[in-house]
């Protein structure tokens, strides 16, 4: 088989990155007093309910969405530059960024999976040398966010957009690799041909030890 149809797909929070990053991200702004309490709070038990299974993923994009409604597209790319290089870098793990050299040397077209946004997963690509990333979308019009989410990249949407972008590059899912460490993701998991389980939430751990799939811990 032709090495360039094979894929390694990688989510980004807990995974190439050791924490969420949307907590992370509340916790920034809260320290440099842009945000309220409760605002890092309502973070917070989002993470929380991501973790146990039970967010509403739909809901909690829009409540994102709308919150940077009439925010320049450009200005928020650079604070979440700055974000990155101050909160995120040293989060990152040794063995994410071994593993990706692993399967760039061996040949393998490398992607970021996330349901975020590409202003969080795209400096954090550009540091991997990841060129793709495959991720949710927000309208924006006229170089401003109007508030709507255009494409949900969670769940069974992580599916249909590693589909579309898999058709474009000519990518075989059933020869390639998915990285995650949530059971939201699970039909993902089970359209490549090598599933690979790290740092899993409770859920993921036990269907992982059932289905015999290796468990990874990357810290």
């Amino acid at each position: 088989m032709d090495m360039k149809t094979r894929a390694a797909f990688f989510d980004m929070d807990k995974t190439l990155v050791r924490v969420n990053t949307g907590r992370l991200y509340a916790s920034w702004r809260f320290s440099r007093g842009e945000t309220r309490l409760r605002d890092l709070l309502r973070v917070s038990w989002w993470s929380l309910q991501y973790t146990l299974g039970v967010v509403d993923a739909d809901a909690v994009s829009r409540y994102a969405a709308r919150a940077l409604a009439g925010l320049e597209e450009r200005a928020f790319a650079d604070e979440c530059r700055a974000w990155y290089a101050s909160a995120v870098r040293p989060h990152v793990t040794g063995r994410a960024r071994s593993e990706v050299e692993r399967r760039h040397r061996d040949g393998y077209v490398v992607a970021i999976l996330t349901g975020s946004s590409p202003y969080v997963a795209g400096p954090l690509a550009d540091e991997l040398g990841i060129d793709h990333v495959i991720s949710s979308r927000l309208v924006v019009n006229d170089g401003c966010f109007t508030g709507d989410v255009e494409a949900l990249c969670y769940g069974p949407g992580k599916v249909t957009r590693a589909l579309e972008w898999s058709a474009l590059h000519g990518i075989d899912l059933a020869a390639s690799a998915f990285y995650t460490d949530s059971l939201s993701d699970l039909p993902m998991l089970e359209r490549v041909g090598e599933p690979r389980i790290v740092n899993p939430d409770p859920r993921l751990r036990a269907l992982a030890k059932s289905r015999g799939w290796p468990i990874e811990i990357w810290t």
